[in-house]
Parts: structure tokens; C-alpha cells; sequence
């Protein structure tokens, strides 16, 4: 089945995307006690999302959160205007101690940093928050006109997740206020339940919250653990060496409990990833078109050499909506989010820079089994 979507004319908006975005600090291939110099990215579960659609995709996206107005905060949104997106609606906390947002110049609340080394062989990635007074999670109900946002200006697509949901009591409710004003506008929604437990290692409080906003969901994503952790599923574990059938039964059983539970979801998927080494992975995916009874599945990538496994998640999903708003079904969209998660893996930092093009082309390569030719 397809999803009935507004067309583009009807819209100032291909999608809008609701979270938290930080400054990623990359030590490259020194680990980060030991690094001397690095390099700047940004990124954010939720945002990832509208980037890659913006960027790979080429629709008209805009990303909703809140940022200190000074250096980083201005080097994150420039990182985002590169990237095509719409940053008019981001919300500026100055740091005078005056006005509705605003902070002290001692940094009271910062821009969210997060110091991310890729890994290096049987070294696995590393990743350091520090992310606990930023602004985005002091905007709450009433600070964003959704009906503004949805209804005048319109999107045919709303996305966020459950990190940005988890991040404190106003973020959940504006999620939930969010997906639920997308719904009366008649925009598709997607929720990736990405739990983090240095987010909230609480998960009885993440199943909550999570149970509140996946009732208002089309496309909803999340591996086995995630189900578990996030929505409070418990499924029969899955031995290392298990087969992927063994698995793929296992996981398929959940997803009609879930599709029971949760009527309005229309696709339910997840990537698939099987770490050989930090920068060597098995790679595949899997979508279930709720309405047809079907488990879609992408062509499986196996031992394949990546930069850096961050994003790869995001950008499978921001492939699956591209395809959705594109007006394909979940066999196609299962290919364009898995080529598009595996790209982005191959390249470094949090964010796609690969092209509709690149997604396409990788799409025919591995549904064929052929190998990459260099372009002379």
C-alpha cells in the first residue's frame, strides 16, 4: 500500500522535523584521550532525518529546535543551511538574561556537544554527551505554532524520535503535541524509537512516553532491542550465530503484535546491522507494510568496509520516507533506506553526503551482486 500524502503543490514543505541537533567533535583516528586536533560535524537522531532529505533527496525540509545564539550555535545552523535546509524556525536563546529564551553568558544552558571517535577494528566507536542543559529542552507546549507550521504554510511529512522525546518532560509533551497537530493537517508521520540509555536509563519512563506518541505514528522504526527497551516488548532472544530466518521470524511475530496493539501504523521497519569489526558490517533491512501482511527486505551488504557507523539509522529512515513521499511502495522504500544507511556509513561524520543519484545506483548494484567501478 501507499500512504495517501498532500502533493508538493499543496505544501511549502516536504518534511519538518522535530529534535535536538549537536556539534559532534571528531578526534579521527586518534581516540579522543588522545587527540590533538579534530574536526567539526553536527548531528541529531531527529534532524538527521530532514537532512537526508534535503540533502540526498532534494526536498524542502526545515528542522524545529532551539540553540544558544553564539558560535557553536551559529557554526551548527550554517552546518544545516549547507545541507539545504530551512533553519527560519529555529528558536534563539540569547544569553542577555532578558526576554522569553533566553540564558546567561556563563553557559546556564549550551549548545548540546558530543565528542564521537569513529572506532578502528576490533576498537569499537565511542561516543560523550554533553547534553544535559541545552535549550531545546526548555522548549515546551505553546513556544511552536504547529498550526502555522502544518496548516498555513503546510509539510506532507512530520518526523522525531525517542531520543529528543526522552530528553525531558516539555520535549515529550511538544513531541506528542506535534504529532498529533501533523495528524489533524493531514501530514504522514514517522517515529524512530532509537532508545539511549545515557539518555534516560529509566525505561519504564521511556515505555511511557513512547506509548503516548506511537498511537498518532504511520511509519514507525525500531531494531528488536528497541521494541523492548522503548515500548516494553519482550521477544524470544536471539543467539549470535542464529540464522537471519531464525531472527527474521522471531522480529516478524513482534511486528504483528505490535501492528495489533497500534492500528494506525501503516510500516514498521528496521536496519539491520551486524558489527564484524568497528569499520567492517553485515548490512540489510526490513519493512512490514502493515496493510498488505508483507516483510519487505532489502538486499543484504555483507563484510562491507565503512568510515563511520553513525547516522546509518537516520538515513535509512530519511530513505524510506523519500521513497514514501516519492509515492512508492515498501519494496522499493526498503531498497532506497538500506543503500542510503550504508552510504552514509561510508562516509565520515553524522550526516548524509551522498545524493539521490548515489542511492539509486547502489540500489541497482546490490539487488544485481555487482562490484564499484571507478569514476573516470
Amino acid at each position: 500500500m501507499t500512504i495517501q500524502l498532500k502533493s508538493a503543490d499543496q505544501t511549502h514543505y516536504d518534511a519538518i522535523a522535530l529534535g535536538e541537533v549537536l556539534m559532534r567533535i571528531d578526534p579521527g583516528q586518534v581516540p579522543t584521550a588522545r587527540a590533538r586536533t579534530a574536526r567539526i560535524w553536527h548531528g541529531g537522531g531527529e534532524t538527521n532525518v530532514a537532512e537526508g532529505l534535503s540533502y540526498c533527496f532534494g526536498l524542502r525540509a526545515a528542522v524545529i529546535t532551539a540553540l544558544v545564539d553564539d558560535g557553536i550555535g551559529r557554526n551548527i545552523e550554517n552546518q544545516l543551511r549547507e545541507a539545504g535546509l530551512d533553519t527560519g524556525h529555529i528558536i534563539w536563546f540569547n544569553n542577555s538574561g532578558k526576554g522569553q529564551f533566553s540564558t546567561d553568558a556563563k553557559g546556564t544552558l549550551h549548545n548540546g556537544i558530543n565528542f564521537t571517535w569513529a572506532g578502528k577494528g576490533l576498537l569499537p566507536s565511542v561516543t560523550e554527551y554533553y547534553r544535559a542543559h541545552t535549550p531545546v529542552r526548555e522548549i515546551g507546549l505553546g513556544d511552536v505554532d504547529w498550526d502555522h507550521l502544518f496548516g498555513a504554510l503546510g509539510t506532507r511529512w512530520f518526523s522525531t524520535g525517542g531520543i529528543y522525546t526522552l530528553l525531558s518532560e516539555k520535549t515529550a509533551a511538544l513531541a506528542l503535541e506535534a504529532m498529533q497537530k501533523a495528524g489533524e493537517h493531514g501530514a504522514g508521520r514517522s517515529f524512530d524509537l532509537n532508545y539511549r540509555s545515557k539518555v534516560e536509563p529509566d525505561k519504564e519512563r521511556a515505555r511511557q512516553i513512547n506509548r503516548s506518541i506511537v498511537p498518532h505514528v504511520e511509519f514507525l522504526v525500531g531494531n528488536q532491542d528497541d521494541f523492548d527497551d522503548a515500548l516494553g516488548y519482550e521477544t524470544e532472544k536471539v543467539a549470535k550465530d542464529a540464522s537471519f530466518d531464525q531472527w527474521l521470524a522471531i522480529y516478524t511475530k513482534m511486528l504483528h503484535q505490535v501492528a495489533n496493539d497500534y492500528p494506525n501504523l501503516k510500516y514498521i521497519g528496521t536496519q539491520l546491522r551486524g558489527a564484524l569489526t568497528a569499520d567492517r558490517i553485515n548490512w540489510g533491512a526490513v519493512l512490514f507494510d502493515v496493510e498488505e501482511g508483507e516483510i519487505y527486505q532489502a538486499a543484504v551488504r555483507e563484510n562491507i568496509e565503512i568510515a563511520d557507523r553513525t547516522g546509518g539509522g537516520d538515513s535509512f529512515a530519511s530513505g524510506v520516507v523519500a521513497a514514501l513521499l516519492d509515492g512508492r511502495g515498501a519494496a522499493d522504500a526498503v531498497q532506497w533506506g538500506a543503500a542510503h544507511g550504508i552510504l552514509v556509513q561510508e562516509c565520515i561524520g553524522d550526516t548524509t553526503m551522498v545524493t539521490r543519484d548515489d542511492v539509486e545506483k547502489e540500489v541497482a548494484r546490490a539487488i544485481k551482486g555487482g562490484g564499484v567501478s571507478a569514476l573516470r
